[in-house]
């Protein structure tokens, strides 16, 4: 039996960025057992001497740090070693190397990332926008729009157009239903936006939109979850795609993530047409 690890996840600003580090790291290891406690804005001594006093007294404890100014980040490295507790920074090679490839200090800020500038308040527009945009609602507006997703229901459009919201890019997602018209002007090989069509494998899709519908309580939408009807959805919206020579990306086996990479490299390919 594999043994189980405490990991103690310690930030000076909001621990996102230590969250995805981690997400990555734990990933690349099948058995590997934890729970994990996470201190966001950690920026006294005395923060820093409540945790090692904690992680120490557990069994197998794991400490992974961000924090970026260098007094602080020597006290928790030291206090660690101190208590016998396994503790990893993550940052500080990095930016050690950087500040030495630049030839410049660094300003060793907290949450110097999280800035009021442009491309913030570009990434709020976006989010705004998208949420607005949702599900073919004010289609009118599609010209305003730097990415349009279409695909039948439970493709991941929503969930896709929100992560690529808070990437900065303004999204519109279409579902393709009976009653949904696509706007003209995406057809013409002319349109500048990025029009993208998703698809899953039919059996999939079935599954999905069965969990759905018993979650939902519904009972009279029979054809939503029928197989052959499913498929005949996907085949449907294949040849749409091809019709006006939009990109596919099926979404099977991809996270959101791994389907917004796909998108943004379409993106950037087309913007530099």
């Amino acid at each position: 039996m594999n043994e189980k690890y405490n990991v103690y996840l310690v930030s000076d600003s909001t621990g996102e960025t230590l969250d995805r580090i981690f997400l990555s790291l734990k990933s690349q290891f099948a058995n590997f057992d934890y729970n994990k406690k996470e201190f966001a804005f950690v920026r006294t001594e005395q923060q820093i001497d409540k945790i090692i006093k904690e992680s120490a007294a557990m069994p197998n404890s794991i400490i992974l740090y961000t924090i970026v100014e260098t007094k602080l980040a020597k006290y928790i490295s030291n206090s660690s070693e101190k208590n016998s507790v396994p503790c990893f920074g993550i940052l500080g090679n990095l930016i050690l190397n950087f500040s030495k490839l630049l030839n410049q200090k660094a300003i060793h800020k907290p949450s110097a990332q999280h800035v009021l500038d442009d491309e913030y308040y570009r990434r709020i527009e976006a989010i705004q926008f998208t949420m607005a945009h949702d599900d073919g609602k004010k289609l009118d507006e599609v010209g305003k729009a730097d990415i349009v997703l279409l695909g039948v229901s439970r493709t991941s459009k929503t969930p896709t157009s929100i992560y690529l919201a808070n990437r900065g890019y303004k999204t519109i997602n279409i579902p393709l239903v009976l009653d949904q018209k696509i706007p003209e002007g995406l057809k013409s090989q002319k349109n500048k936006i990025c029009v993208i069509g998703l698809v899953a494998d039919a059996e999939r899709l079935a599954d999905i939109r069965r969990n759905r519908v018993a979650i939902m309580k519904e009972s009279n939408i029979k054809e939503y979850t029928d197989l052959n009807y499913i498929k005949e959805e996907v085949e449907k919206s294949k040849k749409l795609f091809n019709k006006y020579k939009w990109p596919i990306i099926d979404v099977t086996r991809k996270s959101v993530e791994e389907t917004a990479a796909s998108i943004l490299k379409i993106f950037e390919i087309k913007k530099n047409r």
